[in-house]
């Protein structure tokens, strides 16, 4: 792999949003012709873009959408509704344009690539996708360790590089998006033990499987965390005990964004977990996250209201690919071009409150 950073990158600090750009983008908020507050969440959205941006008038024209695809063992314990095979045939299909997040990308004008971590079949080489691959999957975490620190590591680095090339492209916000058949179940033994829950109360139906699926997927959940927490391990460990390649590579696209100072859209249950196990390791990281909508995941409600997370959208997807952040982008542009569009009460010969 060509991209490279320092052995001690995770160590690196993050950035500060910029106070002084939030101040007067609050300011700028009180003089547009409207009520106070009349926006919601929309002003409160491009007041903190403001500060994460260090400019008062915030854009985010320049969008990159990166989509990690990588297959889990524990699939292969009949958790899902579709056979591993799909996540290497769907690749093709994100490339060609055929996926609902790559339908999202183009309509959004985003930038958009695809990095295979380590399907199962390791299809033919194409140049449209980035190869990273680690191996055909993680192990099954309810028998071993899904994966050595070695893979852990590059998985983690495999998503900076992609953080760090759309920097160099002008990324004004990243989105993470993700591909894995099997991965709500990782996700859901990694939420199980940061928020300190049980898998039930985690687990959903993911690809769709009915109730005795999703008994059996919270009984191998369940084997799992008895096997890989009695000795209480960190974060970082336990990532890469329970997580996925793809997981890993989420987190480290996250902690490479607060590190440069870029906004990130997040999406989903799999892209919030990501989320989640970022900020534990680096919780100064936090005010870079917004967060695009709530699926229909029951454990995603409980992730984002451990992150003190409020979304954008809540429109019962469950799809991931990035799909619901990519949908939501048009909210943040919009919040952006009010901001910067709306007239003053000076401007537009408007008096103001109390004028």
């Amino acid at each position: 792999m060509a991209f490279s950073l320092a052995s001690n990158w995770l160590d690196e600090p993050m950035q500060q949003p910029n106070a002084e750009a939030e101040e007067q983008a609050r300011a700028h908020q009180l003089q547009l012709t409207k009520p106070a507050g009349a926006l919601g969440e929309l002003e409160q959205l491009a007041v903190r873009l403001a500060g994460l941006q260090g400019r008062v008038y915030p854009r985010v024209d320049a969008c990159h959408i990166s989509l990690f695809a990588a297959d889990h063992g524990i699939a292969a314990a009949g958790v899902s509704a579709y056979p591993q095979a799909v996540t290497a045939q769907m690749l093709a299909n994100f490339v060609s344009g055929g996926a609902a997040v790559a339908v999202l990308a183009k309509l959004a004008g985003a930038r958009f690539d695809v990095v295979n971590l380590g399907t199962l079949q390791r299809p033919e080489p194409d140049p449209r996708v980035v190869d990273r691959w680690l191996g055909p999957g993680t192990a099954d975490f309810s028998q071993q360790a899904a994966m050595t620190a070695e893979q852990r590591d590059a998985a983690l680095l495999a998503g900076a590089e992609r953080l760090a090339e759309a920097q160099k492209a002008g990324c004004e916000l990243f989105i993470a998006g993700e591909m894995g058949i099997g991965n709500t179940s990782a996700a859901t033994a990694l939420g199980t033990v940061l928020l300190e829950l049980d898998p039930a109360q985690l687990a959903g139906p993911g690809t769709g499987v009915n109730a005795t699926v999703l008994a059996h997927k919270v009984a191998l959940i369940r084997q799992g965390l008895s096997l890989h927490t009695g000795d209480n391990p960190a974060v970082l460990e336990l990532l890469r005990r329970l997580g996925g390649f793809e997981i890993a590579a989420m987190v480290g696209a996250y902690l490479h964004a607060g590190q440069c100072g870029v906004p990130v859209l997040v999406d989903g249950f799999i892209s919030t977990l990501a989320a989640l196990v970022a900020v534990r390791l680096k919780p100064d990281l936090a005010p870079w996250l917004l967060y695009g909508h709530c699926s229909a995941e029951p454990g995603h409600g409980l992730m984002l209201e451990a992150l003190g997370a409020r979304p954008l959208l809540m429109l019962n997807m469950r799809l991931g690919e990035g799909s619901g952040a990519a949908l939501a982008l048009q909210i943040v542009r919009s919040a952006c071009e009010l901001h910067s569009g709306m007239a003053t009460f000076a401007q537009a010969g408007v008096a103001g409150p109390g004028g």
